[in-house]
């Protein structure tokens, strides 16, 4: 009896479904998205908050013009034989004052160091110069005593053109002592006393005369103030020992500088061709949008392009003139310089190279590109939908779209935030379409009325 028993508990056992068991096919699925239809863009719901958040920024568009431009690595440097001047030592003496400090604004023929002088040679033409001050003196005196016996005939005529010839070659040497010392510093006052015996023994170096810039190299409170010019660095020190030509400080006068622009051999052609017809060079200078400059630059031409190629770099040198700009400030009594553009900072020229005319001009971060399409994002109330668009050209901050159709005039476009945009789309279009909208019996997608 308990074989049948035990077969028809097998086969009720076998009747109970497994927990493990595969689903059945009659079992309901969710439904998947449908799929868009040919000609229905991809669209995006933003609310005001995300609009807000992300920035965005719409614009409606119009036909312009788009300049083509190659672009270029450039440092600025100073203007060779204008920007930096050196101060030297005239002569051999030790440094006993140190007027101005690393930092410090300084007027032209400003005292800046003060010299005890040690040269012997510097001790010996003030010498030299006073004996023949004083032996001109001499002859002089000498002379109106014998003018005035010479009328009667008792000295003859020769020995007064005797003292007359004497004068002049004292003369002569009294002239060229003078110039000696002038040239190793000294000041005319300074020179007169020694001819008098009062020996010159410290030497107060000046900065030198402001330089006129050229017209082009103008900028910033030129009209309202003296330029002054600003201490860069300090060479020397108290006690010091100098020689004649030995560099005491450099002062900068970065009112003209130079960008030095540094181009491939397959540009030269493009950069001959701007340089020939003067045309007006683009530079991003990097510049903060917080930071305002009250003067507008002048348009910049390439002044000069190098007729060498440098034979490590393999680089071709374009020289671009710029003027720089500053401003003054007061602080403790004293003033200070701010410029505007400073040797060493990084640049990019802009060469203009073509026009293309009759299309949609749009910064870059208002295109996405995904693989070898590109997309703009056009409004219509809280919707962004994606349009695909043909770019023509590109530079670091705009791009030049195809004026073929895909965009119409007039329509409002996102000018920010495309690669935010995108994400959006890509994450809506997996649930299927956003809400709020609908699907007319032509295909075209619009929001909810």
């Amino acid at each position: 009896m308990w074989r049948p028993l035990s077969a028809l508990c097998i086969a009720l056992l076998a009747q109970i479904p497994s927990c493990t068991s595969e689903p059945s096919a009659n079992a309901p699925t969710p439904p998947a998205p449908a799929p868009a239809g040919p000609g229905v863009p991809l669209m995006a719901n933003v609310s005001p908050q995300a609009r807000k958040n992300l920035g965005l920024v719409v614009k409606p568009m119009a036909p312009a013009s788009f300049l083509r431009t190659i672009e270029i690595p450039a440092v600025i440097t100073d203007r060779p034989g204008v920007s930096d001047r050196g101060v030297i030592s005239p002569v051999t003496a030790v440094v006993t004052q140190v007027l101005i400090h690393p930092g410090d604004t300084v007027e032209p023929d400003q005292p800046l160091f003060v010299l005890r002088m040690v040269s012997e040679r510097l001790h010996a033409s003030q010498l030299e110069l006073f004996k023949a001050t004083r032996e001109m003196e001499i002859q002089r005196q000498h002379r109106q005593r014998l003018a005035g016996i010479a009328e009667s005939g008792v000295v003859p005529q020769s020995r007064i053109i005797d003292i007359d010839n004497r004068l002049q070659l004292l003369d002569v040497t009294v002239q060229a002592y003078r110039q000696e010392l002038v040239a190793r510093g000294l000041s005319k006052e300074r020179v007169d006393a020694a001819a008098r015996g009062e020996f010159v023994t410290e030497v107060t170096v000046r900065s030198p005369s402001s330089a006129p810039m050229p017209s082009r190299a103008t900028g910033g409170e030129t009209a309202a103030q003296p330029f002054r010019f600003e201490l860069q660095s300090l060479k020397v020190e108290l006690g010091q020992q100098v020689e004649p030509g030995t560099v005491l400080c450099e002062l900068a006068d970065h009112r003209a500088l130079v960008i030095e622009g540094h181009a491939f051999k397959a540009d030269l052609p493009l950069l001959q061709e701007a340089a020939r017809t003067a045309a007006a060079i683009e530079v991003d200078f990097g510049e903060h949008s917080a930071v305002r400059w009250p003067d507008a630059l002048p348009p910049l031409r390439i002044e000069y392009v190098a007729n060498t190629i440098d034979p490590e770099t393999r680089v071709v040198n374009v020289l671009v003139p710029l003027a720089n700009q500053w401003q003054s400030y007061m602080q403790q009594g004293k003033m200070g310089i701010l410029w505007r553009f400073r040797p060493g900072d990084r640049v990019r020229l802009q060469v203009p190279v073509e026009e293309l005319a009759n299309v949609f001009v749009l910064p870059r971060e208002a295109v996405v590109r995904d693989g070898s399409d590109a997309y703009v994002f056009r409004q219509n109330g809280d919707l962004f939908d994606r349009r695909p668009v043909h770019v023509l050209d590109e530079s670091r901050s705009q791009v030049a779209i195809a004026n073929d159709g895909s965009i119409k005039p007039g329509s409002y476009l996102a000018q920010n935030g495309a690669a935010s945009l995108n994400r959006i789309v890509k994450a809506q279009a997996a649930q299927g379409l956003p809400a709020g909208v609908h699907v007319h019996a032509d295909g075209t997608v619009h929001g909810a009325h």
